[in-house]
C-alpha cells in the first residue's frame, strides 16, 4: 500500500498568489512513490482567499485538496492544529503558502525517513 504525505496550508489573505504555491506542489514528484493529501486552512482571510481556493480545488480534482475555514482568525498556530486534526497521511510536512519553502525540497526532507535514517 502506498503511503501518503500531508502537506499542510495555513491561509491567511493568500487569494491573489495561493494558486502558485498549489501548482508547485502539482509538479513535486514525490520519492517512494508517496501519494500527496494536500490540507488548506483557511484563517478567517478578509479577501477572496476561499474563492481562490474553491475555484483550484475544482479545477484540479485530482489533487486531493481539503478545505476548511475558521469562523474567526485565530492565527497561523491555530490553522495548523487544525489541520493536523484532518491529515490522515503517514507523513506530515507545513507548507507556507507565501513560497518561502519550495515543495522541491520535500523529498530532500523525506529522504532519510524514507531511508530509514531519520
Amino acid at each position: 500500500m502506498s503511503q501518503k504525505l500531508s502537506i499542510v496550508i495555513p491561509a491567511y489573505n493568500e487569494a491573489p498568489t495561493i494558486h502558485f504555491i498549489l501548482d508547485k506542489i502539482k509538479a513535486v514528484q514525490l520519492i517512494g512513490d508517496l501519494k500527496k493529501e494536500i490540507i488548506i486552512i483557511n484563517d478567517f482571510s478578509t479577501d477572496d482567499t476561499e474563492g481562490a481556493i474553491l475555484r483550484y480545488s475544482e479545477a484540479n480534482p485530482e489533487m486531493n485538496i481539503q478545505y476548511s475555514k475558521h469562523e474567526v482568525n485565530k492565527g497561523k498556530g491555530a490553522a495548523i492544529h487544525k489541520a493536523i486534526e484532518l491529515a490522515t497521511g503517514d507523513y506530515l510536512i507545513v507548507q507556507d503558502a507565501d513560497l518561502e519553502y519550495d515543495p522541491e525540497e520535500y523529498n530532500l526532507l523525506l529522504k532519510p525517513i524514507l531511508s530509514g535514517f531519520a
